[in-house]
């Protein structure tokens, strides 16, 4: 079972990882999320809530496509990010710091989609969140989310927890899947039930990233995780298991680009007329 305590951390975040995010996502999640808007038909006029916005690029592109007539809210706990965000704004494309468990400034039944692109994973308690998206659905309003699930580790997962299981490092608390909490299909059809949904369309997506060497795959990783890639530790001992990471990940592929290679789960619910 999941333990909720094992949550990732929000303050681990920074101005630099939130630039350094702006730049990595570009070409990656973005990239998946643009897909995902793609399979969710969103129209001129529609108003759509992007959940763990970022800094904001995805909810930019919804914004386009929706038009003057629409509507985007674009919402994520991380400052940092928000700030990056606003500098998208305009008439039709707005942005708040807020997440999945409070969606309070969204009134029942009034947004026509929802958006979480690469977040769910992110969420301890799944159920909660999956509710509060439900509520404020419209009838025949939409969900589309994409997320990791379960499976193999990557060579940059394999050698993190190789490195922080050794001491130092070891003498300090962390989750040993870095602060994910994946759910398979299945699980997730089950969660999607539980909450109303219904017309659930579940796809596994295969997905190669390649990076150019363990640093920039490691950058990715840090940027991506809001700090929680080595966050846990003390800040005298960040810099010391970050170079061992890198350098045994070096080691591991040599000079090959480091390429991962993962299933992506791609959602898309409807909340019954």
């Amino acid at each position: 079972m999941t333990d909720p305590t094992a949550a990732p951390h929000l303050d681990f975040d920074s101005a630099q990882l939130a630039r350094a995010y702006e730049r990595e996502s570009a070409t990656r999640q973005f990239e998946s999320g643009r897909r995902l808007v793609a399979d969710l038909a969103i129209a001129p006029g529609e108003c759509v809530l992007d959940v763990g916005c970022g800094t904001g690029r995805l909810a930019e592109h919804i914004a386009g496509i929706v038009g003057p007539s629409g509507r985007v809210l674009g919402i994520d706990p991380l400052p940092e990010r928000i700030a990056i965000a606003e500098a998208r704004a305009r008439a039709s494309l707005a942005f708040e710091v807020g997440d999945a468990r409070e969606l309070d400034g969204s009134a029942t039944a009034s947004v026509d989609v929802v958006v979480l692109n690469a977040v769910f994973h992110w969420l301890p308690e799944k159920a909660g969140p999956l509710a509060n998206i439900f509520r404020i659905l419209r009838p025949c309003g939409r969900l589309g989310m994409t997320t990791w699930p379960p499976g193999r580790r990557t060579a940059l997962q394999e050698v993190r927890l190789q490195v922080l299981g050794e001491p130092p490092f070891a003498h300090h608390a962390r989750p040993p899947d870095g602060v994910l909490f994946r759910v398979d299909a299945d699980r997730m059809r089950a969660l999607l039930e539980g909450a109303g949904f219904a017309d659930i369309r579940i796809e596994l997506r295969p997905v190669e990233q390649v990076f150019a060497d363990a640093e920039a795959a490691i950058r990715y990783s840090e940027a991506s995780s809001f700090g929680n890639f080595v966050g846990h530790l003390p800040a005298e001992l960040r810099a010391r298991a970050r170079d061992e990471i890198r350098r045994r990940l070096q080691d591991k592929v040599g000079d090959q680009p480091v390429v991962r290679r993962e299933r992506r789960m791609v959602v898309i619910a409807r909340k019954p007329a």
